[in-house]
């Protein structure tokens, strides 16, 4: 009846592990639980856990056990661990069936050895070696090949030193011990090939991510940056609110699979980028298309500064006084001059346009006429070309700011377009609502804040400060930390971004720790904490 009890108990225990095993996450934590597992059913004081290397030509340790000698590797113990590997073969290309725990790998046969230092056709010299070291005696062995469930061999469990519970003596694993660690190696292949799995989907889930980024990186080198920098500010941020004690955020509370969702969603916030044009996304000046059209401009000049001379050579053999038509040319060739230089000026669209800036433009263009390829009298500008060249602010015309815009909209129907697993079902809420405002002025649904998570306006106020202060833009010059909080606290006060979540990212010091990470040291300026909230709250 006793025998009955403990078979019972031990069955018991063995549904208890497998259910934790297929709950448990964390790799190394998976193999620590299979081998105690292992260790507390068959009763033995120690253990070993190998598994088979990348290119399956040796086992190696993977967590190491002995309870009596306080021996720890691996696993939680912190202790890496200092063992070689074990090959599979000799130097000469045999199959190693001297070594007991690579003979159970070789050929799927689990081994029960009663006394290591009487087991004929298998080398326990280390194992002796070891004994000598430590003052331990290594007897019963119990070693247990791990399939999974292509029959494949992903490792091997090996048990030392049963202990009977009666005596306390170290005695030989029973036949029951052997099926029940038989039976607990095949839950616990299962167990890790699963849990290797869906590490390896996650693995290629976030490297088709990366791949779609670097896709956006290939289109424009200048803001490629954007896609790696924005997540990490996004996670900076996030940590600080859920540190926050106080406050109106001070419920707040990550878990790790939040964390992940939101890393994702950081990631993939700008993956609409994909279909925006490449000469918009990159457009430097405000001529640029697929290249810079001043250039076309500036040979019109050419052409306006030879008719000039034409006319003055032509009005010197008509008669008139040679000095004064020389005079008007060197007047007309200084205009000319002048007004080419403000029209570059005006195509790098750095500082906001004034009014009488804009109507110069279309004046200039009014004044010179050139004649094309088909004899046809021109205005120096065409309309698309004023169009450009007024842009009051930036580079890019209301038609090209809305293709930008465009890409959130991509970006959301994209990400929802994606059947997401429960703990990734907010990706496309967090992606995507990070060029909406407070104040429900933002696009492209027009959201206030009520209507928004804490991470998608966390999310908006990281793509903000990112983009002030990136130094690959090649149409701006990078901000200093002073410059752009300043602008964030004028943000926060017009309704832009969320002003709870502005304060805790100025008080947290977060905009120093990202600055000494991604910004220059001249960007690095002092910064008046207190004069910026103040202006936040104006």
């Amino acid at each position: 009846m006793d025998s009955i009890h403990q078979l019972n108990h031990q069955l018991e225990y063995l549904n208890r592990i497998g259910t934790a095993l297929s709950a448990e996450q964390n790799i190394d934590k998976l193999l620590e639980q299979i081998l105690v597992a292992a260790k507390t059913i068959t009763g033995a004081d120690g253990g070993s856990l190998y598994l088979m290397n990348e290119d399956s030509t040796a086992l190696r340790f993977a967590i190491v056990r002995t309870d009596s000698i306080g021996l720890a590797y691996g696993g939680t113990s912190g202790q890496p661990i200092p063992f070689p590997e074990l090959p599979l073969c000799h130097p000469d290309g045999t199959p190693n069936h001297t070594m007991v725990v690579v003979h159970a790998a070789l050929t799927g046969e689990s081994i029960n050895i009663e006394d290591a230092y009487d087991a004929p056709g298998f080398d326990f010299s280390g194992t002796r070696k070891f004994d000598q070291n430590t003052g331990y005696r290594s007897r019963s062995f119990l070693t247990v090949p791990m399939k999974n469930n292509d029959n494949e061999i992903i490792g091997v469990l090996q048990l030392l030193n049963a202990i009977d519970p009666d005596s306390g003596a170290v005695c030989a694993f029973s036949a029951a011990s052997e099926r029940l660690a038989r039976s607990l190696a095949s839950q616990a292949a299962v167990a890790l090939c699963n849990r290797r799995l869906i590490q390896q989907l996650a693995e290629l889930f976030e490297s088709l991510i990366n791949l779609i980024n670097l896709a956006i990186d290939e289109k424009s080198p200048h803001t490629g940056g954007h896609c790696q920098r924005v997540p990490e500010l996004t996670m900076l941020i996030a940590e600080a609110i859920h540190d926050a004690d106080e406050g109106p955020l001070a419920d707040f509370r990550m878990s790790d699979k939040d964390r992940y969702e939101l890393k994702i969603a950081g990631l993939l916030h700008d993956c609409g980028k994909v279909t925006t044009p490449v000469h918009v996304v990159d457009k430097a000046t405000k001529l640029q298309s697929i290249n810079d059209r001043i250039g076309l401009i500036d040979t019109r000049f050419e052409l306006v500064r030879r008719d000039a001379r034409i006319a003055c050579l032509e009005a010197i053999a008509a008669g008139d006084d040679a000095a004064r038509a020389r005079a008007a040319l060197d007047a007309a060739l200084a205009r000319i001059k002048d007004d080419q230089a403000f029209l570059h000026r005006a195509n790098i669209g750095a500082e906001a346009m004034r009014e009488e800036d804009q109507r110069r433009v279309a004046a200039i263009s009014e004044t010179y006429r050139w004649q094309n390829a088909e004899g046809e009298v021109q205005p120096l500008l065409t309309d698309d070309e004023i169009e450009n060249l007024t842009i009051r602010a930036g580079t890019l015309t209301a038609g090209e700011r809305a293709i930008i815009n465009h890409h959130i909209v991509a970006t959301i129907r994209m990400l929802e377009a994606l059947p997401w697993p429960r703990h990734l079902q907010n990706v496309p809420e967090y992606a995507g609502g990070h060029h909406e405002r407070m104040d429900g002025k933002g696009y492209p649904r027009g959201l206030t804040r009520e209507q928004m998570s804490v991470q998608a306006r966390v999310m908006g106020i990281a793509d903000i400060f990112e983009a002030l202060t990136a130094k690959d833009r090649p149409y701006k010059k990078p901000m200093t930390l002073s410059e752009s909080l300043a602008i964030m606290a004028r943000f926060s006060a017009g309704g832009h971004i969320d002003p709870d979540i502005f304060e805790v990212f100025m008080r947290s010091r977060v905009w120093r720790r990202y600055g000494e990470q991604f910004l220059e040291a001249a960007q690095l300026d002092e910064v008046d904490i207190d004069a910026i909230l103040a202006a936040a709250r104006s």
